[in-house]
């Protein structure tokens, strides 16, 4: 494995109304707002995340993805990183230190899938929201909705996985921590990871390039996620399924919706990883338990819906 890559640094989604969208991401799932720009972007955290955002959200005509960043570890690995991009054949755009609130410079480039990711190594430290430094208390007093832990990763649906594999592997550093295999041996699903977590990304196969299925939360126990689909219920959120458990990964999930049409979805528990532990694999034709460990059938929202 190369290094650098240290783990997913924010995302950015394309929302149709602002107000509507801050009732999904702050009164429901439970992000502080910490900043707003002059063209009106607004930054969030989840609450024990110790830089400044994790989440952006821009108001604009259609919902989606604008893009996925990764923090890299200092100035060194980032120069290093773009050199081996460049060598790989991806086309670098540059974004200049303050393009995005308190955030260093990044690099844009865009995968075979047709998605943009980035890379930075600065953005201001902040700790985390609500809690000392020293003898902190065990969570911060205040929190709404879901009290959302973590800004976890994103799934992403495209074509062309086995270059997109090619990029993050080798390219990037991630491992293959599971995949769906069809019945022609080829890989129809891949979750990659940083870490020790189940996966940092996932890309599964789509016909179109670009698309945006989720972006995912960690809460901490399979209470929270009880707790979770209550207030979906009483706020009259979309559901799309659950509460119930993946057989990928064996996370405890559920899946809703924001206002503009954009997947949300908190989870708990779930597998752990290691770079020397083989792939785990699912067959295609058991696809059903692997999503929806429970029900065992797929919904076809699930395949079908994304932004």
């Amino acid at each position: 494995m190369k290094k650098g890559v240290m783990r997913p640094g924010h995302v950015q989604i394309r929302v149709l109304d602002m107000k509507e969208a801050l009732k999904h991401y702050v009164d429901l799932l439970g992000l502080i707002e910490t900043d707003r720009d002059e063209s009106g972007r607004v930054y969030l955290k989840a609450w024990s995340e110790v830089d400044k955002f994790s989440v952006v959200l821009r108001e604009a005509d259609e919902p989606g993805c604008d893009f996925m960043a990764f923090k890299v570890v200092d100035e060194d690995a980032l120069k290093q990183l773009e050199k081996d991009l460049v060598e790989f054949g991806s086309t670098i755009t540059h974004r200049e230190a303050g393009d995005l609130k308190d955030c260093g410079r990044r690099i844009q480039f865009t995968s075979a899938s047709g998605h943009c990711f980035e890379l930075y190594t600065d953005k201001k430290y902040t700790g985390k929201w609500g809690l000392n430094a020293v003898n902190p208390e065990a969570w911060p007093r205040g929190l709404k909705g879901m009290k959302a832990v973590r800004f976890d990763h994103c799934l992403f649906y495209g074509d062309a996985l086995a270059e997109t594999y090619d990029l993050f592997v080798n390219v990037l550093g991630f491992y293959l921590a599971e995949q769906v295999i069809d019945p022609d041996g080829n890989r129809v699903a891949q979750f990659l990871s940083l870490s020790t977590k189940a996966h940092d990304i996932a890309f599964i196969m789509h016909e179109e390039k670009g698309k945006f299925h989720h972006a995912s939360f960690f809460l901490e126990t399979w209470e929270d996620i009880l707790r979770a689909a209550d207030l979906i219920s009483m706020e009259n959120v979309p559901i799309d399924i659950g509460p119930t458990r993946h057989g990928l990964t064996h996370g405890k999930t559920i899946y809703f919706f924001d206002p503009s049409g954009n997947r949300t979805e908190v989870f708990a528990g779930g597998d752990y990883n290691y770079p020397d532990h083989k792939p785990t694999t699912w067959k295609a034709e058991d696809l059903g338990k692997a999503i929806f460990y429970h029900d065992r059938v797929l919904n076809e929202r699930f395949l079908t819906v994304v932004t």
